[in-house]
């Protein structure tokens, strides 16, 4: 997955890639890619609805984390869509990000 719509206060871009794994309701996934070096989230979801918390270090070399509440939806092509409005509480900034399915066309 990735992340094509980003907040202007976001630190995920189009080139982060995300791999996501689910047990249950728990949620993992670590991420990287753009101005991502690493990242990692942790949460569960509810129906709907995903709660995680997030700790990532961008190509600064500067350690954020922070808090997440996220809709998912389907896409009309049956990919994957979630919406996730962010809280990074060192900075206390908040924003929207969209991550989605990677396009076919990637995974060749």
């Amino acid at each position: 997955m990735h992340a094509p719509i980003t907040g202007t206060n976001g630190i995920v871009n189009a080139e982060t890639i995300f791999r996501f794994s689910q047990e249950g309701d728990v949620v993992r996934a670590s991420y990287a890619g753009g101005r991502v070096q690493f990242g990692e989230l942790i949460g569960r979801v509810k129906g709907d609805a995903l709660e995680f918390r997030y700790c990532q270090i961008d190509s600064d070399g500067n350690l954020d984390g922070g808090v997440s509440q996220c809709s998912l939806e389907t896409r009309s092509d049956g990919a994957l869509r979630i919406i996730v409005r962010f809280h990074r509480e060192a900075r206390g900034e908040r924003g929207i990000n969209i991550i989605e399915d990677v396009p076919a066309a990637w995974q060749e």
